[in-house]
């Protein structure tokens, strides 16, 4: 099986209302019934949820030196907001993972393959 990411954008700034406690846990729920989905049909490799970018510290190469900087690396107003990684038998079938959790964190989602790497 193939392993793909599931990355999960969030918009700077079109954030709606702040969640009252019941949304939230109805979020929660729908989320919560999403990855126990995930997990029984084995197509659950990891997930996670991701801090605001404003938190981010990015390391690159300058010359010899190794540089850090505060903030995403991008400067955009879409970030990674979480992730998925699942296996699916193909593409058809990581979309329509895709499919659920659009539904279930109303987010775009976006679905990459991973590169086949040969184990040496």
């Amino acid at each position: 099986m193939a392993k793909y990411l599931l990355s999960v954008h969030s918009v700077e700034g079109e954030a709606g209302d702040p969640m009252t406690e019941q949304e939230m846990q109805q979020f929660m729920g729908r989320v919560g019934v999403l990855e126990e989905e995930m997990k029984s049909a084995g197509a659950w490799v990891f997930g996670g949820a991701l801090h605001d970018p404003d938190t981010a510290t990015v390391a690159r190469v300058s010359g010899d030196e190794v540089l850090t900087t505060d903030g995403p690396f991008a400067e955009s107003k879409e970030h990674l907001g979480g992730f998925y990684i699942i296996e699916a038998e193909d593409l058809d079938a990581a979309l329509a993972w895709a499919s659920k959790t659009t539904a279930a964190v109303s987010k775009p989602i976006e679905v990459r393959p991973f590169r086949h790497v040969s184990e040496a």
